[in-house]
């Protein structure tokens, strides 16, 4: 498992990423009971703790979410029910191909990727590679 805070996690996801290619307003916030169904599309899932990255200005989508699921062992399952229900044209006026969003775990972190931008969604991806 991948060891740390979300926010240290987020933070090193994003490492080098320039200002330049992200979204104004950028904000981590915590994902609940309250917001979940809004960034994972379900309330359907096992998880301790959640964490997501979008932008709170402008009309981008971006949307980054990690996901600690309570058990490894049905890690699988968990993101099967996140690529099965998430919404990446959750936006109003912007959204993403179901097939370029990332759903991938380290351990029992997962990270769901949507991101418009194919160069940040790479970098993202590769930043989650290396944690």
């Amino acid at each position: 498992n991948v060891e740390g805070s979300l926010e240290d996690l987020m933070a090193k996801v994003y490492e080098n990423i320039s200002e330049a290619n992200l979204p104004m307003g950028l904000t981590n916030m915590t994902v609940d009971e309250e917001n979940i169904e809004g960034f994972l599309g379900t309330k359907d899932i096992e998880y301790t703790e959640a964490l997501a990255s979008e932008s709170m200005i402008g009309s981008f989508a971006h949307s980054v979410v990690l996901v600690r699921a309570k058990d490894a062992k049905n890690i699988e399952d968990v993101k099967n029910t996140i690529k099965e229900n998430v919404n990446p044209r959750k936006w109003v006026c912007v959204g993403v191909e179901k097939e370029d969003v990332i759903i991938k775990n380290k351990g029992d972190l997962i990270i769901v990727i949507i991101v418009e931008n194919e160069e940040v969604r790479k970098e993202l991806e590769k930043g989650f590679n290396e944690l």
